[in-house]
């Protein structure tokens, strides 16, 4: 049974005051009274689960990150024996502290395209501004204003 439901059937068995039985509507003050305890007690209950909704996700989420970041150290380091082998690698055909010259003038050359590449991508989403929802704003208070002087 609903708790509204619960308070209904009180209200019919007993006067809160004298607490004799009795079968009489509840007045609207009563009634508004009531329901601004539910709502209350509702807009509470509602609030205490969203919190434990985003503690649980909370956590996950921070697991989730934990082991994201092990994954990402991991493959840093499967990366730096890749280019380790490399060196090796062009070791057999020249000496070794030329071959790790190479690996690291090709790798400086992938950082600098990347860093430009990146620093474009910036450049187009600066200011972090959300222009499109600014202009659609003014256009709605333009409409709404010109229909008002209507």
């Amino acid at each position: 049974m609903s708790h509204v439901a619960t308070t209904r059937t009180d209200d019919r068995t007993s006067d809160r005051v004298t607490g004799h039985a009795t079968d009489h509507e509840p007045s609207t003050a009563e009634l508004v009274n009531r329901l601004s305890e539910q709502v209350t007690r509702l807009a509470r209950d509602e609030i205490r689960l969203a919190a434990a909704e985003m503690r649980t996700k909370g956590k996950r989420v921070g697991t989730g990150a934990g082991l994201l970041g092990g994954a990402g150290v991991l493959a840093w380091f499967g990366l730096m024996t890749v280019l380790a082998g490399l060196v090796l690698l062009l070791a057999t055909v020249m000496p070794a502290w030329i071959a790790a010259f190479v690996v690291a003038v090709a790798l400086f050359a992938v950082a600098g395209v990347l860093a430009l590449v990146g620093r474009k991508q910036i450049d187009r989403g600066t200011p972090p501004v959300p222009e499109e929802a600014i202009a659609g704003v003014k256009q709605d208070i333009a409409t709404v204003s010109e229909r008002a002087h209507r």
